[in-house]
Formats: C-alpha cells, sequence, structure tokens
C-alpha cells in the first residue's frame, strides 16, 4: 500500500485534532467562558497591541535584511507576505514550517527578486528566527536547571539538544560563508537525477551567487545586522510579555521559576512535529498545570486564549493569499 504525503498531512491533523480534542474534553469549560467574558476592554486593548507590535518587530527584522541586501521591497509588501506564508507554515505537519518556499517564489514572481536573492533573504530571516529560538529556550532551560525547584524533568538532556542545535546551525552558517564549494557538491549529488534541469545546470552561478551576496552582507553591513538581532530579541521580549500577560487574565498564581516553566513547556511543545503545535501546546499546558498543581479552569482559559490569538492571525493571512496569487496589475514599483 503506497502511503502518499497527503495521507501523512492527513493522519497528521487527525492525530493532532483529536489529541486536542482529548485535553480540551478534561478542561472545565463553564469556567472558562466565565474567564474570558470577564476581561476588560482594557486588557483586550493591551493583548492586541501587543500581539501587533511583535509582528511588526519580526517584519521590520527581514526589511532591515532586505535593505542590507539592497532588495526593493517595502515594509507593508514584507508583512502581507509574511503573514499569508504564516498560513501555510501553520497547516503544514512541522515546527513553524512549510511557507518558505512560497516566501521565496513571490519574491521572485511579484516583487522582481533574483532566485539567490530571495533564497537567501528568507533563509537569514528564518536563521535568525529560529537561533534566537533555540538560545532563548536554552537560556530558558538552563535557568530552571540551576534553581533545581522543577527536578521532575530532565533539563540536562534538554539543554544538550539545544545546545547542540545551536552549534548545529552555527557550522551550518560557517559552511555557507567558508565552504561554498563544499554545498554546492553535497547539493549536486542530492539532486543528481536531476541534474539535467534547466534550473540545476546554473547551480554552480547560483552558488557563487548566493555566498557572493552572503560575504557581502557579513562584511559590508554588520550593524544591519545587529540591528536584526536586536529586533528578534524585541520581538523575543514581547512574546514573553504576551505569556505573562495572558497568565495574569487567567489569574494563575505566578513566580518566575513558575512562569519560566509554564513558557518552556509551552514553546518545546511548539517544537514537536504537529501542525501549529496543535494538541502537543495543550497536552504540554495540561501536564505542566497538573504537575504543578495550577488551577485546571486557568488552563482552558490560556490555551483557548491562546488558540484564538492563533485564528485571528491566520486568518488576516489568509485574506492576503488571494492577492497574492492574483498578476501583477502594473509594474512592482506601483505595490504599496
Amino acid at each position: 500500500m503506497k502511503f502518499s504525503s497527503n495521507s501523512l498531512v492527513f493522519l497528521t491533523w487527525i492525530t493532532a485534532l483529536g489529541l486536542a480534542g482529548w485535553i480540551l474534553s478534561a478542561l472545565p469549560f463553564n469556567e472558562l467562558i466565565q474567564t474570558i467574558t470577564n476581561l476588560l476592554p482594557s486588557q483586550w486593548i493591551a493583548w492586541i497591541t501587543l500581539n501587533l507590535i511583535v509582528i511588526m518587530l519580526l517584519a521590520g527584522r527581514w526589511l532591515v535584511l532586505t535593505r542590507a541586501m539592497t532588495l526593493p521591497c517595502k515594509f507593508l509588501q514584507l508583512l502581507r507576505l509574511r503573514q499569508a506564508c504564516q498560513v501555510i507554515s501553520f497547516v503544514t505537519p512541522g515546527p513553524q514550517f512549510g511557507g518558505e518556499p512560497l516566501q521565496v517564489y513571490w519574491l521572485w514572481r511579484r516583487y522582481g527578486v533574483s532566485g539567490h536573492a530571495a533564497f537567501l533573504a528568507v533563509g537569514l530571516d528564518r536563521f535568525y528566527e529560529l537561533w534566537i529560538n533555540f538560545a532563548v529556550l536554552l537560556l530558558a532551560v538552563l535557568t530552571l536547571l540551576a534553581t533545581r525547584s522543577i527536578d521532575f524533568v530532565n533539563w540536562q538532556i534538554i539543554a544538550f539538544v539545544l545546545l547542540g542545535l545551536l552549534l548545529l546551525m552555527g557550522i551550518i552558517g560557517w559552511a555557507f560563508l567558508q565552504k561554498p564549494l563544499n554545498i554546492r557538491d553535497w547539493i549536486t549529488r542530492l539532486a543528481g537525477r536531476w541534474q539535467n534541469h534547466e534550473r540545476l545546470r546554473n547551480l554552480n552561478t547560483n552558488v557563487s551567487q548566493l555566498n557572493e551576496s552572503l560575504q557581502k552582507i557579513f562584511t559590508n553591513q554588520r550593524p544591519a545586522l545587529g540591528v536584526a538581532l536586536g529586533l528578534s530579541l524585541l520581538a523575543w521580549t514581547g512574546m514573553i510579555a504576551e505569556f505573562w500577560l495572558l497568565l495574569s487574565f487567567v489569574e494563575v498564581p505566578l513566580d518566575l521559576v513558575t512562569f519560566i516553566f509554564l513558557f518552556t513547556v509551552m514553546r518545546l511543545a511548539f517544537l514537536l512535529p504537529l501542525p501549529g503545535g496543535v494538541g502537543s501546546v495543550e497536552a504540554g499546558l495540561f501536564w505542566a498545570f497538573q504537575a504543578l498543581a495550577l488551577p485546571m479552569p486557568a488552563a482552558a482559559g490560556l490555551i483557548v486564549l491562546m488558540r484564538l490569538r492563533d485564528v485571528v492571525i491566520l486568518l488576516a493571512g489568509a485574506a492576503a493569499l488571494p492577492g497574492l496569487q492574483s498578476p501583477l496589475p502594473s509594474a512592482v514599483a506601483t505595490e504599496p
């Protein structure tokens, strides 16, 4: 029996939704409704504003990186493209990946960016996102390891895994900078059966252009790279503040160690190979609240508020998709 990729996606979604449904069915929804309806307008405004700031900071980081590459992209174009591709990433099984090929395609097709430059622009942005993600998680895990107040989790193994991922990303970045020919040879072997494809015939040229662009950025645009790092850290500060705000909404009794533990569990659950963390986030928070003897109505409220935020962001991204798929009415420069 042949197992297609579509079957895998379907099975993954069924598993994710089944797990999420099972977890949510065990939560007290009567108290959950009361928790949400009791939120004040000022709390809604603060929450929405904080999420908008995070979205703008992440789009701003991508703008800084594209400006460092002297690409003809504007802030609203990148914001629209980023949010639209988040829809694809959310429905794709895996840790928030899947929309990157469309980002590359739309940069090339819609905004006139060359293929290697589009790949580099998306790759740099995702590199920042992943590296900062793992670095923040590693810092949180090391903090929990140092406090030793939550000792029912083997934080050492998690810390070693995160450190290994950071080192691996560093090695890959170094290889692109210092060993571009090795990268080219590896891609050639990987795509051997398609070696006669017209795109792959220009592999040497594409890899050379990619390396040249990368060298220029790291040589001449280091201030821009520093700004991009700063924007990443600010965005992560906003995400941490948003999680703290949600916990205050559902009246979770918090101390610093409890907050770091809940935040770490939630972010690690997002890394599991389920689309959008559906099921894994719910299960992780359910377990964490039970382990710390925290009120389960608060867990229910937290999960629903987080998913409400996700739905709104995804709807905004879905609204941008039709416009990106339609043909350009005129030159790229006429777009906002």
